[in-house]
């Protein structure tokens, strides 16, 4: 079995626990149906009844799907989503997990990503997710610094910490694959943000870009591909501005390659996103969600670190 098979397996058989008779929905887009079917087969050969939908791709990330692929994903046991716009922050997503869907998206995914990250660690992956919700759990402010001059404090209090870790196997579950972080949805935050990985919607940064977030939403962006990251939320108002995650990678197989999917898993960094947080216990519910990748921050949580320049401390 190649590395690719393996990661396959892995989705239907480790992360979402496939069974015999079930219905199992895997939703892509044109350019992502090869994926779609390899993912649809081997549901299948798992002893579900499984369907494959293409759609055409979406406007952004966290666009929503049509009516009749939102039905679809409401009516089915399993949905996998090999898309290349994200549907992990869509009302659809969210009311088929109510109705006990078990979902995996998998945003911008390629069959080489998918073999490379998909090989990490599982056990490791879902012990570290695991206690980086925890941590973010507990604590009631995150301080993000870095030494490109990234200082943003960030309003925890209330809010409920989510493990991405794999694991996919209870009615209503929900994961982003490949897995590997802990995230949650900020009440609130203040300060500056100076990202030098990359931002989704965009890709790679071809200079650090400098993001001022106040009152819990971005208001301004100077540097590289700034105004154009900020154009993409404004587009929808002020909720796109809205702060919507922060969330600190665990994954060690990932590295930066400008999709976000990959990137934001990257063990040791951390990712802030605007937008849709509905779907992961915040408040916004907007047809978009944007993330941005810091490459080597610290974070503390009510002053304890649990990143120190991009050295994950939480394992």
């Amino acid at each position: 079995m190649d590395d690719l098979a393996r990661a396959v397996h892995a989705v239907v058989h480790e992360c979402l626990a496939v069974n015999p008779g079930e219905e199992a929905l895997v939703v892509c887009n044109p350019a992502t149906q090869e994926i779609g079917e390899r993912l649809r087969e081997a549901a299948a050969e798992a002893g579900a009844d499984a369907v494959l939908t293409e759609m055409t791709e979406r406007p952004s990330h966290g666009a929503e799907a049509p009516r009749t692929v939102a039905e679809a994903m409401a009516a089915a046991d399993i949905v996998i989503a090999p898309t290349i716009q994200s549907l992990s922050h869509t009302a659809a997503r969210k009311r088929a997990n109510e109705e006990g869907a078990r979902i995996a998206t998998l945003p911008g995914v390629t069959e080489e990503m998918l073999a490379r990250v998909m090989t990490a660690d599982m056990d490791g992956l879902r012990r570290k997710g695991n206690a980086v919700a925890e941590a973010l759990d507990r604590a009631g402010e995150a301080r993000i610094t870095d030494a490109n001059g990234t200082d943003l404090r960030l309003d925890l209090s209330g809010r409920e910490a989510i493990p991405d870790a794999g694991e996919i196997t209870q009615p209503g579950a929900f994961g982003n694959l490949p897995c590997g972080e802990g995230f949650i949805a900020p009440a609130g935050g203040e300060g500056t943000l100076v990202i030098d990985g990359s931002l989704a919607g965009i890709g790679l940064v071809d200079e650090p870009v400098e993001l001022v977030v106040e009152g819990g939403h971005l208001t301004s962006a100077r540097g590289g591909q700034g105004m154009a990251f900020m154009d993409l939320l404004t587009e929808h108002g002020e909720s796109g501005t809205n702060l919507a995650e922060l969330g600190i990678g665990t994954n060690e197989k990932a590295i930066l390659t400008g999709e976000i999917l990959e990137d934001e898993k990257i063990q040791g960094t951390c990712h802030i996103a605007f937008g849709a947080s509905a779907g992961i216990c915040g408040t916004v519910q907007v047809p978009v969600h944007l993330d941005c990748i810091v490459m080597k921050p610290t974070v503390e949580l009510d002053g304890e670190a649990i990143v120190r320049d991009g050295e994950l401390l939480s394992r």
